[in-house]
């Protein structure tokens, strides 16, 4: 990836983020000052953000499927919805 070849031969789906982010490295006077520019990197590469984000929004509609199925079950049981009183 660093070498700037992809795998098909022309420039890596990455090369861009690790050329800024060797050019910070080699001007920066703190490691930390290139924090950013190493998390897009690492970013392009894992896409662990990505994937966490994935999770949640799996999760979440998991919950509301549920939601919905527990909400059908009792309604049909019978059991008296929830109501708001004006």
């Amino acid at each position: 990836m660093a070498s700037g070849w992809g795998i098909n031969g022309n420039k890596g789906r990455c090369y861009d983020f690790w050329l800024d982010f060797s050019e910070c490295m080699s001007r920066c006077r703190q490691p930390s000052d290139c924090g950013l520019l190493r998390e897009d990197y690492l970013e392009c590469l894992h896409h662990s953000k990505e994937f966490q984000r994935r999770n949640r929004i799996y999760k979440e509609e998991q919950r509301q499927i549920r939601a919905a199925a527990r909400k059908a079950k009792e309604e049909a049981e019978g059991a008296p919805a929830v109501s708001a009183h004006h």
